[in-house]
This record gives structure tokens, C-alpha cells and sequence, in this order.
């Protein structure tokens, strides 16, 4: 893939980078437990991608909630199913199935899954929360699927990628 830069409106061709397609089928990735609560299935990580985009898959029980925080990068969520309120600054909003919400970087934000179940496809635009997310979670085979707020503090103390700003606020 060639590699473009932009120089005063002008699109400069700068470098060679070579990528492979990747395909991953539903049930395809790397699994891993997360202890924020829920199954991430890593269908695209920042090294395959060559650092410009990052794609996993969650799997999260009803009454999953999320502390307050930030990201310093925009994350993006498409809900696959499910019932989610979240909250952007100071606003809630209610998705479902089939629908988007994209968070700039450094806006507080937190959410709650109001359904059974939620399935959502997260999708970030580079693989600088990785070390995070990676840090925060164990291989999903042999888990105990436990929720441990301390190892997400822990390790974005450690790995950046999250500033927790608040309790939970539902």
C-alpha cells in the first residue's frame, strides 16, 4: 500500500508499506477476557493494520457499566445487539441494534448495558489503546471471568489509553 502525506493541500506519496488482506469470520480472533466485564474478540489489531485502525468485537452481560473516561483517540462503537445507555459529556442517549456512536478523543464518557446480552464492534482509529486493553485482560480460555476494576486502573496507570474520570454514573 503506498503511504500518502499532505503538504500544503498537495498529496505526496512518501513510502511503501506492505499489508496483508485479513479475513476473520464471526467466531474468528483472538479472545481474551477483559476485566471491565466482557469477552473482546480481536478481529484487527494496530500491528496488522500497520497502526491505523484497530477492530474487536464485545461480548457483555447485562449491568455491565463503565466508569467515566476518556481516550486519547476517538472511539467509535456499533452496536450488534443489544440495549446500551451511554453517556457523552453530559448527555444520555439510548442505542440498539444496528446503532453507531463515535466519541472524539478526551470527551468523558461511560455506558451501560440495559439488555440480557450486547454484542458491539468497536473501532478505533489507530492501535494506541491496545497496550490498555491488552493490559487489562487475560487469555479467555481458563478465565474465571472476573471483574476487577483495580487491574483497568492498574493498567491504564501502566499502559496509558484510559483516564478514568469518574465513578459510573448510572
Amino acid at each position: 500500500m503506498m503511504r500518502h502525506q499532505y503538504h500544503e493541500g498537495v498529496c505526496v506519496m512518501n513510502q511503501q508499506t506492505t499489508l496483508s488482506p485479513i479475513v476473520r469470520r464471526a467466531g474468528e480472533g483472538t479472545q481474551m477476557w477483559f476485566f471491565g466485564g466482557g469477552v473482546f474478540t480481536w478481529k484487527l489489531s494496530g500491528a496488522e493494520s500497520g497502526g491505523e485502525l484497530s477492530v474487536f468485537e464485545v461480548e457483555m452481560l447485562g449491568g455491565k457499566r463503565t466508569p467515566l473516561h476518556t481516550h486519547p483517540i476517538a472511539e467509535s462503537l456499533f452496536v450488534l445487539s443489544g440495549h446500551i445507555r451511554y453517556r457523552i459529556d453530559a448527555e444520555d442517549v439510548e442505542l440498539r441494534d444496528g446503532d453507531y456512536v463515535m466519541v472524539p478523543q478526551g470527551v468523558p464518557h461511560a455506558f451501560l448495558v440495559l439488555s440480557e446480552h450486547a454484542r458491539v464492534l468497536s473501532i478505533q482509529p489507530s492501535g494506541e489503546c491496545e497496550p490498555f486493553y491488552l493490559g487489562a485482560s487475560e487469555p479467555l480460555e481458563g478465565s474465571a471471568r472476573e471483574t476487577d476494576f483495580a487491574r483497568i486502573a492498574e493498567s491504564g496507570a501502566v499502559n496509558g489509553g484510559i483516564e478514568i474520570v469518574g465513578p459510573p454514573p448510572f
